[in-house]
């Protein structure tokens, strides 16, 4: 079987020494390179060759991002970005190197006697496996990035519907939105285009780094016209707020609140979007709408049959915008999903379908 090549671009001495130590203990992964620099690695990336780039944030010079940009514009490779902490400005940068091409964030290991330290070194070994065959491009789209991690806008190509399908209900109650890898960039191009006055509430399910989360809620409510709250159980949903599933917890819609519980983990996943989907189609019936985003696995893909089946309405992300094409090609495998688009115009779509609504809704 051959080894995922892996490079290390780490300027810590320790948190490198670490690195090559737990790579080098995986027998799936062979470490062909290891810099301490953004610029010494772009020097090294051809003759290294990588399946895959472990790349810190922090740097002395260039920073993650702006290596980000670089290595995915010139030598377009998996990367799977490490952050020593979640304050703003690290988590900032960090998610804007996903808005750029990196395809997860993941927290660093503190040191063999660090907390958690087996769980975290297997959480980089398999997401350096995962991510390693993930087919990226060459970034070509126009963007205008702060590279200090500040709010940015990213231009792209938009892709135009001509005689869309017409939604089999015309009065949702509730959106549900879903994604895991390549999520946190997804849901900023969705979210971000809709207007404040979008009459639903948002559940949101990203699968994402435990520690990560409520830093990731902060960054999200920086670059969308919503608020964004973690869910802690019992809140009646009101339009322009998304509402994010709590760590290690499943949410659920029922009796007009959402809920939260600590459930079996479903597709491998707590919280799992299918659960969501499920409590939407079992509540709302027709008068749910489902997200179902970029993704490895197949969570969501049976919530949301379900809620197609119910007389719901469901959009999956099409494969030529995804980063990982798992989670809706499984829903539309199992034929749960009413239209299947590019990602530039899901908020597009999602406007035309809530139209015939004016004002906040609530959930009954």
């Amino acid at each position: 079987m051959k080894k995922i090549r892996v490079m290390i671009v780490e300027d810590s001495l320790v948190i490198r020494t670490y690195l090559e130590h737990i790579i080098g203990k995986d027998a799936r992964l062979d470490l062909v390179a290891s810099f301490s620099t953004a610029e010494d690695a772009l020097k090294g990336i051809v003759k290294a060759a990588p399946d895959v780039i472990s790349l810190d944030i922090r740097l002395p010079g260039m920073n993650g991002l702006e290596a980000t940009l670089r290595i995915m514009s010139e030598h377009p490779t998996p990367i799977v970005v490490l952050a020593a902490n979640v304050d703003s400005d690290e988590l900032n940068i960090s998610m804007n190197a996903l808005r750029a091409g990196a395809l997860t964030v993941l927290e660093k290991p503190a040191g063999v006697n660090g907390k958690d330290y087996e769980i975290i070194a297997a959480r980089i070994c398999d997401q350096l496996v995962a991510m390693s065959v993930v087919k990226v491009v060459r970034q070509r789209t126009a963007r205008t990035l702060n590279l200090n991690g500040s709010k940015e806008i990213i231009h792209s190509n938009v892709f135009k519907m001509a005689n869309p399908p017409v939604a089999r209900s015309d009065r949702f109650r509730v959106m549900g939105l879903v994604a895991s890898t390549g999520g946190p960039n997804a849901i900023v191009a969705v979210l971000s285009r809709l207007p404040r006055e979008f009459p639903l509430p948002i559940l949101l399910v990203q699968h994402i780094t435990p520690s990560f989360l409520e830093s990731f809620g902060s960054w999200l409510q920086g670059l969308c016209p919503f608020k964004v709250v973690i869910v802690k159980g019992g809140e009646f949903p009101v339009a322009g707020t998304v509402y994010m599933a709590p760590v290690d917890h499943h949410i659920i819609l029922e009796s007009g609140r959402i809920s939260i519980h600590q459930g079996p983990l479903v597709s491998m996943q707590r919280p799992a979007g299918t659960v969501l989907f499920q409590s939407m189609a079992k509540t709302l019936g027709p008068r749910a709408l489902a997200v179902l985003l970029t993704g490895m696995g197949e969570d969501g893909a049976t919530g949301m049959k379900e809620i197609y089946d119910a007389g719901g309405y469901t959009i999956a992300e099409d494969e030529s915008t995804c980063v990982v094409y798992g989670m809706p090609a499984a829903a539309v495998r199992l034929g749960g999903v009413s239209e299947l688009l590019p990602l530039d115009i899901i908020a597009e779509r999602l406007q035309q379908i809530v139209a015939p609504q004016l004002g906040g809704l609530n959930v009954g």
